[in-house]
């Protein structure tokens, strides 16, 4: 059955049956029906080829005369629909609509059938596997991320700032880490005041199979998008679809059809291609994704097993706020709220809270949302929903109620509606009473009212131009209301020119207006001039900045800006160089009078199988490569040039997505000739934020080529064996008397057994400091007889 709320196609591709071209038939194609099914007969097992696809498996059939009958049985399992009749034995002349012929050469029948006869399961395609993947072990490791910025000015004033974090992963299951602030600073003509402030501290352990994270620590309360979260010191459990990243969660369009005979089907949607696959003959089911969001039109290509073209056109509407049917999205945490976070290290509130959420796929088209939190004598709870209408847009909705002091309500409506050209979007939420949650506890209560309205048009010609109106009302008056209407305009223009435009006005005082106009250039070689005005207030200002950013691959970058306005002028100068060890800057700038000079650093250093590593500031997942000690090897990743191998032949790789395919490879070509190579390439998927090991095996190989003569002189005759001296396998000589013989020792002996039975010694010793693989000999090979 087609999917509730899906794009559905009918894409019928019945096309006129032809048979294989094959030796002259023995048999009549559909010859008269006989008065009964043969009985005895010669029986006969052939491979079968249904609408010019073969079934792997042979089919006994039954031959009398110009008759061919077969188990009803067999039949149904070829996909031949045979209604009520489900046992027995069945003539192929008496189902209707059939056309068959036996092949005497190939030894096969060949069958062909309408569709309507056929009873074929259907074919799901473009579906992504879901599963999780196999984690790379997590190597035990310490990695440290630091910011660090100092800062002087003229009048003596110094500041030294540093944020790092703090990752253990690999000592016990999860990962843990701490992050903090300190502050160093002198005033003129002072003393040095410091300070550190604990930011966030928590142990998170995954478990990719079912999706779900536990976190205990610092955490954030789930929230939608009618709720507000908390920060949070407590545990948390819920569903953290990143661990599956290859996994689907929103509906897709099923794009329904059947062909008659093998075909291949092409997805474009708007005029892009998608997907691309092969069907067998019978029904199909399409589910890609299909690259934009909103309303869209799709072109479904099929190519049959001729050669014939047809495409079919239509609709469809994606909505990535929807959870595919039957999906869910929740969590759960319980916890002490965090207050004053950034000022101080250890402030909580007293008081337990506890908040859960749910999102439901209750059909594609429709995601039910539910919400509770309790605590501190407060009670809220609430439900929601989004809904896919058809192609006229995605409708939310949602309701909560809370009780504490008092009681109150708060209700939202929102509507959103886009495609390739236009967009809208209104967005309304109010409450009503005494409305509270657990973040008004300890700060400011919900909105009264608060609504969003956006409309836009995009076009080649006219670029981007949108209009929005924002409203927002708060209970608290010390809060106060206040109402937007703003115009937005963008471009992109030839040769890399782009312009933006935007207006504002508070529609209750109209002396709270703003106006900016930015243009930027592109100059060619990475530089960038950008110039931009700004009315504020009634008050002016003005920008011109000329920059060349730091490539993202590392290597240098630079910012020269300079400003005017009715708050005074300025400017700065700076330089930042991104290297494999972390980010480096140094400025100097002028705000008015005063004039200061700053210096910025940024990184991360790791501690890993034994060894410290200097690296790029670390978000994700890292690995350490080892190249068994081979220095120099390059190392690839996902085909780009990440570094070499240092002395002891490893390497950090600094950029891996956690849960994903990182596909890491290295250079054969450009190792020494004398080593031999395990693999090439090797696929690593890190747990969250943690690092692993990743070895390409190379181990050295002491190999020489060596020329063995008999005692009078002349080479071993071909296909002599030669052994090394307490080896079994041996190796085959050559012409001129040359064999290859590899892991030698210093001092070495050999034997070597002719073809007629004669045996000879000989010994030699493996020159040391070859750049190549040594030529040795030629030797000569004392004889003796063999026994």
């Amino acid at each position: 059955m087609p999917k509730p709320g899906s794009a559905l196609l009918l894409a019928t591709a019945l096309v006129p049956l032809a048979t294989a071209a094959a030796a002259p038939p023995t048999v009549a194609e559909n010859p008269p029906q006989a008065a009964a099914p043969p009985g005895d007969g010669e029986v006969l097992y052939l491979e079968v080829v249904l609408n010019h696809t073969r079934h792997p498996r042979l089919v006994r059939f039954l031959r009398e005369g110009s008759r061919f009958a077969a188990n009803a049985a067999d039949l149904r399992r070829l996909g031949l629909a045979l209604g009520d009749r489900t046992t027995g034995t069945i003539a192929l002349d008496e189902l209707s609509g059939i056309r068959f012929r036996y092949d005497v050469a190939g030894q096969r029948m060949v069958i062909d059938a309408p569709l309507t006869e056929l009873d074929l399961p259907t074919t799901v395609i473009g579906i992504s596997d879901d599963a999780p993947l196999p984690v790379t072990a997590t190597s035990p490791g310490l990695l440290l991320n630091y910011d660090v910025h100092a800062d002087r000015d003229d009048e003596g004033n110094t500041l030294l700032s540093t944020v790092g974090e703090v990752r253990l992963s690999g000592v016990a299951p999860g990962v843990f880490s701490t992050s903090a602030v300190n502050r160093l600073h002198r005033s003129s003509g002072g003393g040095w005041h410091s300070g550190t402030t604990r930011l966030d501290s928590h142990w998170e352990l995954s478990f990719p199979e079912h999706a779900v994270t536990v976190r205990a620590g610092d955490v954030f309360s789930g929230f939608l998008d009618w709720t507000r979260p908390v920060r949070m010191g407590g545990v948390q459990i819920g569903r953290n679809f990143g661990l599956q990243p290859y996994r689907v969660t929103t509906p897709l369009p099923a794009f329904l059809g059947e062909v008659a005979v093998p075909s291949a089907v092409e997805l474009y949607v708007n005029g892009m291609r998608q997907y691309g696959g092969q069907l067998p003959a019978g029904p199909f089911e399409l589910n890609a994704l299909p690259g934009v969001t909103g309303a869209g039109n799709a072109t479904l290509v099929i190519t049959d097993a001729f050669g014939r073209t047809r495409s079919l056109d239509f609709p469809f509407y994606s909505a990535r706020q929807l959870l595919a049917r039957g999906l869910s999205d929740w969590s759960l945490s319980i916890g002490t709220v965090r207050k004053d976070y950034g000022v101080e290290s250890f402030s909580y509130a007293g008081e337990l809270v506890a908040s859960g959420n749910l999102r439901y796929g209750v059909a594609d088209p429709f995601t039910l949302e539910l919400h509770a939190e309790a605590g501190d004598g407060l009670v809220n709870a609430g439900i929601g929903a989004v809904w896919l209408i058809g192609r006229a847009g995605v409708l939310n909705a949602s309701h909560a109620r809370s009780r504490g002091a008092g009681h109150g309500s708060q209700s939202s409506l929102g509507y959103r509606w886009n495609n390739r050209h236009f967009n809208l979007s209104v967005d309304s939420q109010r409450s009503h009473g005494d409305y509270r949650d657990i973040a008004s506890l300890y700060g400011p209560r919900p909105p009264s009212v608060s609504t969003r309205a956006l409309a836009g048009i995009t076009t080649e010609t006219l670029g981007n131009i949108g209009i929005t109106h924002v409203r927002l009302e708060h209970p608290d008056p010390e809060i106060a209301s206040a109402r937007y209407a703003g115009v937005f305009w963008t471009r992109s223009f030839a040769r890399g020119w782009s312009a933006n435009l935007s207006y504002n006005e508070n529609l209750d005082d109209s002396r709270d207006r703003s106006i900016h106009l930015n243009v930027n250039v592109s100059l060619g070689d990475g530089r960038q001039f950008g110039t931009s005005w700004q009315r504020n207030h009634g008050r002016d200002a003005a920008l011109l900045d000329f920059a060349k950013p730091v490539p993202g691959d590392g290597g240098f970058g630079w910012r020269l800006q300079a400003r005017d306005g009715d708050d005074g002028s300025g400017g700065m100068a700076e330089a930042g160089w991104l290297h494999e060890h972390g980010r480096f800057g140094v400025g100097v700038a002028r705000v008015g009078d005063l004039r200061h000079g700053y210096l910025q650093a940024s990184g991360s250093v790791v501690l890993m199988a034994g060894r410290a590593f200097a690296a790029r500031r670390i978000d994700d997942a890292f690995a350490i490569v080892s190249t068994d000690g081979v220095a120099g090897v390059p190392v690839r990743l996902e085909n780009r040039l990440i570094g070499h191998t240092d002395a002891d032949g490893m390497l950090l790789v600094a950029r891996l997505n956690a849960w994903q395919r990182n596909r890491l490879s290295i250079d054969p070509m450009m190792l020494p000739i004398d080593v031999r190579i395990g693999d090439v390439e090797r696929i690593a998927t890190p747990g969250d934020r943690s690092g692993a090991r990743v070895r390409f095996a190379i181990t050295p190989v002491r190999a020489a080529v060596i020329v063995l003569h008999d005692t009078s002189g002349r080479p071993l005759p071909l296909r002599s064996r030669v052994y090394l001296e307490g080896r079994d396998t041996g190796a085959i000589v050559g012409h001129d008397g040359e064999t290859y013989l590899e892991e030698l020792a210093g001092h070495n002996r050999l034997s070597a057994r002719t073809p007629s039975g004669t045996l000879c010694h000989a010994s030699f010793l493996y020159p040391e400091a070859e750049d190549a693989i040594p030529r040795i000999g030629p030797l000569r090979c004392l004889q003796e007889t063999a026994p």
